[in-house]
């Protein structure tokens, strides 16, 4: 605790009053000293969290790891600045900190909050994403910890219009979520003008009813009437809450009190100091609220279960490797979680969610809550396992890009890549998800091309910190590896090498298997060609493909299942481009025309990626 004093912990609502005064008033020093950020947004919520902080928030400030305390999310993260000052009213940062340091590089406290601070659970700042995350929290916190936590939301008003939103509030009252609360600030004003209702609490009433949410209108600044509001919600059940609170942005300050034009601007010095002077003054409250009651989650305990095992020569769908790998850990490793997005049957994750039926949650098609789930589980350190039709994830990008903010620990599988799924045409073809996943901070990217690979790259996934993504292929190919050998992720396999090799052919999933073959039509004609299967696109093994380049004098084939950026070939030529290969005589294939419907093998001939397209390639930079 960086404040050495006694704090006040049975606060009266007088002292919610104060306490919020001081809040505004920190929102407006810490903004007005960055140079940016943003005050009124702050202010409008300023009473919403002086009564939640000393009166409803179960929360141990010295133990923010505690798994009984409450859950805070700001889903509105431009709203930091109060969000900072609660931490300095708690005495977990100082003023110094909390004025010199916001916004300021290298300070942990930033422009929008994350977690580098050990009370944030996850980044926000996307708008729309704070419920999404906390509906996986709370699902944590029902059904695997078995604990009564809360997970209390504070949302915007102009994130209504996210559709997230709204899918969030359809999964909580789905899952019975009576343990979450969103607190909307309406404040009526957006960052242009005015929010598309402005205040109009009947209308986001009926649509959160509609929902099936239990609602809350309220007096934003009535501190007596938001008390019992939160008692309300706080109360159990099994709906989620939504408290619409009428507010006024910037309130506090009558210059500036529900005008337009205010958003996300820092107050310039002389403004600042008449609106302290109107509020009273700066104040050096030092609160806290209730704590929780200790308790622990049920036992879980690992039990023994056979790890899947496939013949050489076997054909196998490396999506239905992927099921039976996923149940396989469900055993060995009992926090181990999954979800699906209504493919189940496809992805083959329904192999773990009948064998662990109180660890599977079906998101159907809802693909940002399918991702914002995983993130909300990993809070609460499950490891979850999140699977649909690898073209649908980029529908929930932006939540893959916020879950590496967050450092959240999830893990995707996209099953039906590429045009090898063959006649449901190219709406459902992943041709763009390895260049998405590779783009993403710090992630793991990794495409295995039998069985084995697949059960054993599922289990380096589940011990992988950060996002990590292993694409599945919907046919069956044949098995080329045993249960014995290992694939960390990083490396390479080398299935053809001679020391006469004069290309170098590089394959991943399904085109490893066309590489081969186009080997074997390159060795009847006298050619040798290395084989490399790249199933672990990110990180990259440079230091095989370096080897594979010197061998044959830097005459490389990349064949891949993906359009020509960002994938397979971007990754072989980034590698060896950094290491600062020369010569690099690559040739690359990849699917470069929009794709139809056709069997496989046709669509992989057309998109020019099949085995006679790979030896075509290889005589030619032999030419």
């Amino acid at each position: 605790m960086t404040d050495t004093r006694q704090p006040l912990t049975d606060v009266g609502l007088d002292q919610v009053t104060e306490l919020a005064a001081q809040l505004r008033v920190d929102s407006i020093r810490s903004s007005t000293s960055a140079g940016s950020g943003h005050p009124t947004s702050s202010m409008s919520a300023a009473d919403l969290l002086a009564v939640l902080v000393t009166r409803h928030l179960r929360y141990d400030w010295d133990q923010p790891r505690a798994d009984t305390n409450d859950h805070l999310i700001f889903s509105k993260g431009h709203a930091s600045p109060l969000l900072y000052a609660v931490y300095k009213a708690v005495g977990v940062i100082s003023d110094d900190e909390l004025v010199s340091g916001y916004r300021r590089f290298g300070s942990r406290l930033q422009g929008h909050p994350t977690p580098v601070l050990p009370w944030v659970d996850v980044a926000t700042g996307s708008l729309g994403q704070g419920l999404p995350d906390g509906v996986g929290v709370a699902l944590a916190g029902k059904y695997l910890d078995e604990l009564p936590y809360r997970v209390w939301v504070l949302c915007g008003d102009s994130e209504l219009a996210e559709g997230s939103v709204w899918e969030a509030l359809d999964k909580a009252s789905h899952y019975r979520l009576g343990n979450l609360v969103a607190v909307i600030d309406v404040n009526r004003l957006g960052q242009r003008g005015p929010t598309e209702l402005e205040w109009d609490l009947d209308a986001y009433a009926r649509r959160a009813e509609a929902f099936g949410a239990a609602v809350i209108t309220v007096d934003g600044h009535d501190v007596q009437a938001i008390d019992r509001a939160f008692r309300a919600a706080g109360a159990g059940g099994d709906q989620p809450t939504v408290i619409l609170a009428k507010t006024i942005k910037g309130k506090g300050f009558s210059e500036i009190e529900d005008h337009e034009g205010w958003h996300g601007k820092a107050l310039p010095p002389d403004l600042a100091e008449r609106a302290l002077a109107e509020l009273g003054g700066e104040r050096d409250l030092l609160v806290r609220g209730p704590v929780p009651a200790s308790g622990s989650s049920p036992a879980m305990r690992p039990v023994s279960a056979q790890k899947p095992t496939y013949q050489l020569g076997e054909k196998v769908a490396t999506r239905k490797a992927y099921g039976e790998a996923l149940k396989w850990l469900g055993a060995t490793r009992p926090r181990v979680v999954a979800m699906d997005g209504e493919v189940s049957n496809s992805t083959h994750a329904a192999e773990f969610a009948h064998a662990y039926p109180d660890r599977y949650f079906e998101m159907y098609i809802a693909e940002q809550q399918l991702v914002a789930s995983a993130v909300g589980l990993s809070v609460r350190h499950y490891v979850p396992f999140a699977s649909t039709f690898a073209a649908f994830f980029t529908r929930a990008y932006d939540f893959i890009r916020m879950a590496a903010i967050s450092a959240a620990n999830i893990r995707l599988v996209g099953s039906h890549a590429g045009v090898e799924i063959g006649a449901d045409g190219p709406s459902q073809m992943a041709l763009e998800d390895l260049a998405m996943m590779r783009a993403v901070q710090g992630s793991t990217v990794l495409y295995p091309c039998d069985g084995p690979s697949t059960v054993a790259l599922i289990e380096e996934m589940a011990g992988r910190s950060g996002v990590s993504y292993l694409r599945t292929t919907r046919g069956g190919y044949p098995t080329l590896y045993s249960e014995d050998d290992e694939f960390p992720i990083g490396g390479a396999k080398v299935l053809r090498s001679d020391e006469d090799d004069a290309v170098t052919l590089i394959g991943a999933g399904v085109t490893l298997h066309e590489c081969l073959a186009a080997a074997d039509e390159l060795a009847r004609a006298g050619i040798a060609a290395r084989v490399i299967d790249l199933y672990s696109i990110k990180p990259v093994d440079t230091e095989t493909l370096l080897a594979a380049a010197d061998a044959t004098q830097g005459r490389i084939v990349v064949s891949e299942d993906h359009h020509p950026e960002g994938g397979l070939g971007s990754a072989v030529a980034d590698a060896l481009l950094a290491a600062g290969l020369s010569p690099l005589r690559m040739k690359h294939l990849a699917v470069r025309e929009l794709p139809g419907s056709g069997t496989a093998p046709e669509l992989l001939d057309a998109a020019g990626i099949s085995a006679s397209h790979i030896a075509a390639a290889a005589r030619a930079l032999l030419a």
